[in-house]
């Protein structure tokens, strides 16, 4: 049978763990075993006896729980000392970030590793429930919304008290993909008056069945969508559109979600400098986008800055922030791609498969583009 490996995430900033009690318990009946590095599930609140009594074999260190190993489950990449104790052979899936990773993907390659990246599922019905960047940007469009009104000096919902009346927040949420749609429902529960923007048109209905209300900009029609959904880049005449209907929003809103980005690309540039200057003081902005670059000209990665008393927040690894349930939802996305993979106890890639021929990025010792 396959040995399972879960590694315990190495990143400073990483709570999340590849699976959880409920997938192992799955990946077992799929005639695999499971180890477990010791300490792996800690941080998103799981405990090592909880992997045991799933059936996981605990092991005392990363060696440990490699040896032998078929599969390796990751949520980040791989370090090079950590690539060094990979064994020859193995399926490697996790979030690898392909584009900025040309020496790693050389180095496993060199290792004979065959790697999987997360971020390559392919945008179609069949591979949806191994979307891991829609569930864990699910996660983040929630905790956003949580954090600008952590930030923000008003509540969101109106308010009538003996004190008198207190009316309710606006929120702002910029892009309405998965994490923006998810942005959109959180503010509205919490009591926001909530508008939103997408470039793409198509996605109108979306927003508004949420119960917030949709900005369009004319003269940005079906063209500003490319394939899978995704947003594609605009023309110059229509990016400005774009930042003169954004900025007539931003003087009224208390708090803005900014969501958009592009695969693959430089995030879309949404708020300027000067944009930040007409925001009223204690507006928060949340920027989504921050580690590629952000959607607001003033986010740098990582921090939250004041700005004339508008505060701009640039969180990195949202996502981990909520371990548990985004540590869940990641380890269902890795046991319906090992369902798809594993035949007679062992994954099998197929290369004429969709699924595969996205995700695969070394295989052979070769890497593929």
């Amino acid at each position: 049978m396959t040995r399972v490996a879960v590694l315990k995430e190495t990143a400073g900033d990483e709570r999340r763990v590849a699976q959880v009690p409920e997938s192992v318990q799955k990946l077992i009946k799929l005639g695999l075993t499971v180890a477990v590095e010791r300490g792996a599930g800690e941080a998103a609140g799981i405990d090592d006896a909880q992997f045991a009594k799933a059936g996981a074999t605990i092991e005392p260190t990363a060696e440990a729980t490699l040896a032998g190993a078929g599969v390796v489950l990751k949520v980040h990449r791989p370090s090079e000392e950590e690539v060094k104790q990979l064994p020859a052979g193995c399926l490697l899936v996790c979030f690898i970030q392909p584009s900025s990773a040309g020496p790693l993907l050389a180095q496993l390659a060199g290792a004979k590793v065959n790697a999987m990246a997360m971020e390559k599922v392919p945008r179609t019905t069949r591979a949806q429930s191994v979307d891991a960047l829609s569930s864990q940007a699910t996660v983040a469009g929630y905790k956003a919304v949580l954090l600008g009104a952590s930030h923000c000096p008003r509540l969101f919902p109106m308010l009538t008290t003996a004190a008198g009346t207190l009316t309710p927040s606006k929120v702002f949420v910029l892009g309405a993909g998965v994490a923006g749609l998810q942005a959109i429902a959180t503010a509205k529960r919490l009591g926001a008056v909530v508008s939103a923007f997408d470039v793409r048109p198509a996605v109108k209905e979306q927003v508004m069945s949420l119960g917030a209300k949709f900005v369009e900009v004319e003269g940005v029609g079906k063209e500003a969508e490319a394939a899978g959904g995704y947003a594609a880049q605009l023309a110059e005449d229509q990016q400005r559109r774009v930042l003169e209907a954004v900025g007539r929003q931003l003087p009224d809103m208390d708090v803005v979600v900014t969501t958009a980005q592009i695969p693959g690309k430089a995030a879309p540039r949404l708020i300027t400098a000067k944009m930040v200057e007409t925001m009223k003081r204690g507006a928060v902005i949340v920027d989504l986008a921050a580690e590629t670059g952000g959607n607001c000209e003033l986010t740098k990665a990582g921090q939250t800055i004041d700005v004339n008393g508008v505060t701009v927040i640039g969180p990195t690894n949202l996502a981990a922030t909520v371990p548990l349930h985004a540590s869940m939802m990641y380890a269902r996305n890795l046991l319906t791609l090992l369902t798809l993979l594993v035949k007679d106890g062992a994954p099998r890639l197929d290369l004429t498969d969709d699924i595969v021929k996205a995700m695969l990025v070394t295989h052979d010792g070769a890497v593929r583009s």
